[in-house]
């Protein structure tokens, strides 16, 4: 049995947020794997909820273009376009377990809302140019922006609006049938 610990953290006055952490029994960060891509395949949509989602690389760009065209992915991102992070628009579950299973010791982000039906070029190149800093400025403009640390059992979400309570409402339902516990310390 794996442990889904959601807690609101302090990261200042000017941001809101909340962390999930996936352990094993103990405070060990899960291995990673088919078991923990499957939970965390399914956290990430559950948390954007109707709205549209994706997934934002900023490094390791090729590594990312190339394993996406053997297997399908699209980007929404030009492959061409220099500068800008990859953006994968909400993977159908097999490909994102695969994406999280490939790139769990990677760090990257991942962002829903309805800011992205009109994009946000400036947030791309600053992904590039700053890292997940740059969700920092602009995740007022989402229902959420993320940094995905897998191989770390971690997932920080910057939200206005979903608290940790919202987060476990949401997840719980979606990670039914899994052996995962779901649970906000008191």
């Amino acid at each position: 049995m794996l442990l889904l610990e959601v807690t609101t953290l302090e990261l200042g006055g000017d941001v809101r947020a909340a962390g999930l952490e996936l352990r094993a029994a103990g405070e060990e960060p899960a291995a990673g794997g088919p078991e923990t891509a499957a939970i965390w395949a399914r956290v990430l949509p559950a948390l954007a909820g109707p709205e549209p989602w994706a997934l934002d690389f900023f490094s390791h760009l090729k590594r990312v273009r190339e394993f996406c065209a053997r297997r399908g992915i699209e980007t929404g991102t030009p492959a061409g376009r220099d500068g800008q992070a990859i953006v994968l628009p909400a993977p159908p579950r097999e490909q994102l377990e695969a994406l999280i299973a490939r790139f769990e010791g990677e760090t990257f982000g991942a962002r829903a809302g309805q800011a992205l039906a009109v994009g946000d070029s400036a947030l791309e190149r600053e992904l590039v140019r700053r890292g997940l800093d740059a969700y920092h400025p602009a995740f007022g403009r989402y229902l959420f922006c993320a940094v995905c640390e897998f191989a770390e059992g971690s997932l920080v979400v910057l939200s206005m609006s979903l608290d940790a309570a919202e987060i476990v409402r949401r997840v719980k339902p979606a990670l039914a049938g899994l052996k995962v516990e779901v649970f906000q310390p008191s």
